[in-house]
């Protein structure tokens, strides 16, 4: 005979309580069937389900450990559980995971509570919650804090498009990103990252900046807007403003590179990936001056993006082909991640307008950065709240796991 006790203790966090409980235990010939742990703000739960030979065995056991938890100033509780209980307990293991993240520059009880009730609304059980991002200060300043909770669930959505509306909505409702990915082993091992560059790596658009020095602005920005919201074709619309900018004296081109703003958090991200051991690479539908300026900036591994044509010291209007365009950008990611050895599930994609979709859909992890409602809407996971080291959350890294701790 047996009995199944799940312990329950909670109290001030101090060092040994864990030795001096499993001790007690272990002079009984207990067997642990399952055991957790967490401390906030110095305030420690623990849980252990344990399994005790039956009869007085299991009574002292108990009644050594109720003493132990006194004595260290440990609140205690038993709860019987049958073993009919305990096998459906096991039965649930074999259900799929998936891993919600939320994503915001300061952690709210609203959020919490809307994440959770569209958890339960599709079957989804929450196994365990966590806190990636840093302690934050009372004091942060909103624009400059970043918040991450990510939550284990157990269960298969009847409906994962549906559950991934609801999520979008209240993103949108409450300024915030929710990721919604399965939990794989993939998940922590990826090793290529592949980034558009214009208004993703950097917070410009390049032919935009162009065409402002040679006087073509706003003509320009307005191509570059409804070709990014996926209303115009890429290829079409690149040559159209490429025509533009002919004549435009090649010297204005460095001047305009040592002044692109770099995205918030790209350093970070770059940073954590080299540490991490990844491949990096821009596949852009800009231009390869300006993003080997980034290589050299960020140590990227590849560089892929157009050419501009210079005859002179002039631009000419025409860029070398191939052009990068959509289809391109997805099969380059695909070329990368053969010449690399992985596995497409190993890859990251990020990117902000229509022409990245397919190498979005194409990755392991697609992430539409600040994109556009399209792309958002589009792509499996958005960053809209943080900055792109962000993505790091969704790869399970918690801040003090970086260099920098």
């Amino acid at each position: 005979m047996r009995e199944i006790v799940l312990i329950n203790m909670t109290g001030e966090d101090r060092s040994g309580l864990t030795a001096a409980v499993t001790g007690v235990l272990a002079q009984a010939g207990v067997n642990i069937l399952d055991i957790g742990q967490a401390v906030i703000h110095d305030t420690l739960s623990f849980g252990i389900l344990v399994e005790i030979p039956a009869g007085e065995k299991a009574s002292s056991a108990l009644k050594d450990v109720l003493f132990t938890a006194y004595k260290l100033n440990q609140q205690v509780r038993f709860t019987p559980i049958s073993e009919a209980d305990y096998q459906h307990w096991v039965s649930g293991q074999g259900k799929p995971r998936y891993i919600v993240t939320l994503l915001t520059r300061k952690v709210t009880a609203e959020q919490l509570q809307r994440v959770s009730e569209i958890t339960a609304k599709y079957g989804l059980n929450i196994d365990q919650i966590d806190r990636l991002s840093g302690r934050m200060p009372l004091d942060m300043p909103l624009d400059k804090g970043k918040g991450c909770i990510e939550f284990s669930v157990r269960g298969e959505p009847a409906d994962v498009d549906a559950l991934r509306a609801d999520f979008l909505s209240v993103a949108q409702e409450l300024n915030v990103d929710i990721a919604f990915q399965r939990d794989t082993v993939f998940r922590r091992n990826r090793r290529l990252a592949v980034f558009d560059m214009d208004s993703t790596l950097i917070e410009a658009e390049v032919i935009d900046e162009l065409a402002k020095a040679a006087g073509v602005g706003d003509k320009v920005a307005a191509i570059t807007e409804r070709a990014m919201q996926g209303e115009l074709d890429f290829k079409a619309s690149f040559k159209e403003r490429l025509v533009l900018l002919e004549g435009l004296d090649e010297s204005k081109l460095q001047r305009i590179a040592q002044q692109l703003p770099l995205t918030e958090g790209a350093q970070t991200l770059f940073t954590e990936l080299k540490r991490l051991g990844y491949k990096t690479a821009i596949l852009s539908g800009g231009f390869t001056y300006f993003a080997n300026y980034l290589q050299q900036q960020l140590g990227i591994d590849y560089v892929f993006a157009n050419e501009l044509e210079i005859v002179d010291g002039k631009l000419t209007g025409r860029a070398i082909e191939p052009i990068v365009d959509a289809q391109r950008k997805a099969d380059l990611l695909a070329y990368l991640a053969e010449k690399e050895g992985l596995s497409l599930d190993q890859t990251i994609a990020v990117g902000d307008g229509a022409n990245d979709l397919p190498m979005l859909g194409l990755a392991g992890l697609g992430v539409a950065f600040r994109a556009k409602p399209l792309v958002k809407k589009s792509a499996r996971q958005a960053i809209s709240t943080l900055g792109l080291d962000g993505i790091l959350y969704l790869l399970g890294y918690r801040d003090r796991e970086s260099a920098d701790q």
